[in-house]
């Protein structure tokens, strides 16, 4: 009995030690996608810095600058499910080295873009541009389904340091060398972040699963099989928060995608200034997203946040209608980096709750497809308010769109993803008293 209780113990022993093997490897891998997401957002601010005014000395006017950005939009629409699906086929690593390689091929066509013609073309990459969402694909892979949403929104901190690093560099860059210099550097710092991703990203992230049926699993193995991709909408709760997701995000997707030409035009801002600006926006957002959504989403409910959320990017948007200058702008990117914080995380949270662990890449990939659609209907719709009825409009739109939802969630039980509110009750109540009295 003593060697078998001995045998036991050093069995158990081993246990602990791999365990603990396994969770320091996985927070390893964890620490280097966010390094990767920071990085990638920086390179992707860089750009920003370089497009609006590039486009500018090609002659574009406000509603082409649109057509381009609705041309990312169509673009990345068709390419985020099957971005998703290639990621849950062939792995975390081999999708994130598509996703890196096809941003140094976005950067080098944008460094040779010298016509109009070749600014729509450099967009093309951008079908396989995908970095974020496959930086969520692995953090979904490896962390506990009641620690994802805070782990998702780590993620923002890492959006938060490249805004801020991204920005101020490609203001500064193209102010003393000049957009091709820093679609250059772009280049290279896109070819950094892919000798990142191979050299710290395991080939797979997922949790080993049986499989039953393997001729089932050869035909289900494409890219493109879109009954696949579609199946996942027919998960509990799925189809509503996606609905919820698209309504509710696309009025103030209209004024993120129009932003580049509001800061030009109403706020005349210089590239070094759009550059602090966009980092002002990042240092809101890492404070956000690393010392309030955690604590937030420890304490109340999905459903709570997602309702909390809506109603304060409704009155984002009512502010949004009567700001006079760039000093009011500031002000009011407060509640609108919260809002759109707490939305993006908690949404995306519950799609991944909702689908089997073999499947949460899709749905990621997904979820992205549904940025890119607000982006593709976003800057035609932006545009036109725009030139005819001023920034006002998109505040407004905002703000009637988004009361109009959190109301149906009020008073409509039947809507809400996950059915009652639980804990954190007390946020219906105090927005369906502020929208009652309006």
């Amino acid at each position: 009995m003593s060697r078998r209780d001995e045998r036991n113990e050093e069995t158990d022993k081993a246990s602990v030690s791999s365990n603990v093997a396994d969770d320091s490897q996985r927070m390893k891998t964890i620490y280097a996608v966010y390094l990767i997401a920071a990085l990638d957002i920086t390179w992707m601010f860089l750009q920003f810095s370089v497009t609006p005014y590039l486009a500018k000395k090609l002659g574009f006017d406000t509603l082409w600058f649109g057509y381009l950005q609705t041309t990312v939009g169509v673009i990345q629409l068709l390419g985020g499910p099957m971005f998703g699906r290639f990621a849950d086929l062939f792995g975390a690593r081999t999708a994130l080295s598509l996703a890196c390689a096809s941003t140094v091929v976005f950067f080098l066509l944008l460094a040779t873009a010298d016509t109009p013609a070749m600014l729509f073309i450099h967009k093309i990459p951008t079908v396989f541009m995908h970095v974020l969402p496959a930086s969520q694909m692995v953090v979904t892979d490896l962390t506990k389904p009641e620690k994802r949403a805070d782990a998702l929104s780590k993620l923002g901190l890492c959006f938060g340091i490249g805004m801020i690093v991204g920005s101020t560099l490609g203001g500064q860059l193209s102010k003393l060398y000049g957009e091709k210099f820093t679609a250059c550097f772009g280049t290279a710092g896109s070819a950094f972040s892919l000798l990142l991703v191979l050299k710290f990203i395991p080939k797979n992230t997922k949790a080993e699963t049986t499989r039953g049926n393997t001729t089932d699993d050869n035909r289900r193995k494409s890219v493109f099989n879109l009954s696949e991709i579609t199946r996942l909408m027919k998960f509990p709760t799925v189809m509503q928060t996606f609905i919820i997701k698209i309504v509710a995000g696309l009025p103030s997707g209209i004024f993120q995608v129009m932003f580049s030409i509001i800061a030009l035009e109403f706020f005349k801002l210089q590239p070094e200034q759009n550059g602090y600006l966009m980092a002002y926006f990042g240092i809101v957002q890492m404070v956000i997203q690393g010392g309030v959504i955690g604590r937030l989403t420890a304490r109340y409910s999905d459903n709570s946040l997602l309702l909390l959320s809506i109603g304060v990017s409704s009155f984002v948007g009512l502010a949004q209608a009567y700001i006079q200058n760039v000093w009011q702008f500031c002000f009011n990117i407060l509640p609108m980096m919260f809002s759109l914080s707490v939305f993006n995380a908690i949404t995306d949270s519950m799609l991944t709750k909702s689908v089997p662990s073999s499947d949460t890449g899709t749905m990621l990939g997904l979820c992205a497809s549904v940025q890119s659609l607000l982006r593709t209907v976003g800057p035609t719709i932006g545009g036109f308010l725009y030139v005819n009825y001023g920034i006002s409009s998109i505040g407004l739109i905002q703000f009637f769109k988004l009361n109009m939802a959190a109301q149906l969630l009020v008073h409509h039980p039947s809507s809400r993803p996950h059915g009652t509110l639980g804990v954190g009750h007390w946020s219906e109540r105090v927005i369906s008293v502020a929208f009652m009295r309006l």
